[in-house]
């Protein structure tokens, strides 16, 4: 159901192919997912699944692994979602390293609803509420995921693609709460005001600006604007939320005295 040029569908190809290199099996994996453009990846799986409301997805997926720590929780967002109208809890689930994986799709505005300008649209960009540019600084969803304590981060494009499936394979195996932003400006709404109108033109820009790690930190800071790291970003092994509560409950149920 998606825009031609759209990356969900790229998104969405990268995680099925992980689920059966890594041998997932449908009875044990849940999908979660929020309302927009990728909320609409559930249609496509026959995985267990929950459709959630607006920003609640992280919400939902918490209670999910809370209850059942053996199910593989995956998350399926887009920036809105996330980190624009569920910052909150984006913020707390990397906090208690919920052993979720998140995987974000950046389409740098509001996609579904007409192409308003989001917390992750960039300053000075042209929105359908921004026709002037942006006035407001953006989120950096990989850089908050990082210091709100998430065990592993990494971005990719669909541009990069077979790295985009390393990267997922890595968080999907990654014990702790880990994310995969996917850099996928939105063809219909974002691009064509941002020269963009073409899906070539978005994957021309993606190739250019989207640079490895080591490329990226090569650079001296004056030269970095307008590029942006594609690889992985964070790799830790801090205990996840489970492990935590599960240390917390042996010592409340140990016995007195």
């Amino acid at each position: 159901m998606w825009c031609p040029g759209c990356g969900v569908g790229v998104m969405l190809g990268a995680l099925l192919r992980s689920f059966e290199e890594l041998g997932y099996e449908r009875k044990d994996t849940v999908v979660v997912t929020g309302i927009g453009c990728t909320g609409k990846s559930d249609d496509y799986l026959l995985t267990h699944a929950l459709h959630t409301t607006h920003g609640r997805a992280l919400a939902y997926a918490t209670g999910i692994k809370a209850f059942n720590p053996k199910l593989h929780v995956v998350v399926l967002m887009g920036d809105g979602d996330s980190v624009t109208i569920g910052g909150n809890h984006f913020i707390h689930a990397a906090r208690r390293n919920m052993d979720l994986t998140a995987i974000i799709i950046n389409n740098f505005n509001f996609g579904m609803t007409g192409g308003q300008f989001s917390g992750t649209t960039p300053g000075g960009a042209f929105t359908q509420t921004s026709v002037y540019g942006n006035p407001e600084r953006a989120f950096d969803i990989s850089a908050l995921a990082e210091v709100a304590g998430a065990n592993y981060v990494a971005r990719a494009t669909p541009y990069h693609v077979w790295e985009m499936k390393t990267n997922i394979q890595e968080a999907l195996s990654k014990k702790g709460f880990s994310v995969v932003e996917v850099y996928s400006p939105c063809p219909t709404h974002f691009g064509k005001n941002n020269r963009m109108k073409e899906t070539r033109e978005m994957l021309y820009w993606l190739k250019e600006k989207g640079l490895s790690v080591e490329a990226y930190n090569r650079l001296p800071d004056f030269e970095r604007e307008g590029f942006f790291a594609v690889g992985k970003l964070v790799d830790r092994n801090e205990p996840d939320f489970n492990t935590r509560y599960e240390e917390i409950r042996g010592k409340a149920m140990a016995p007195k005295g």
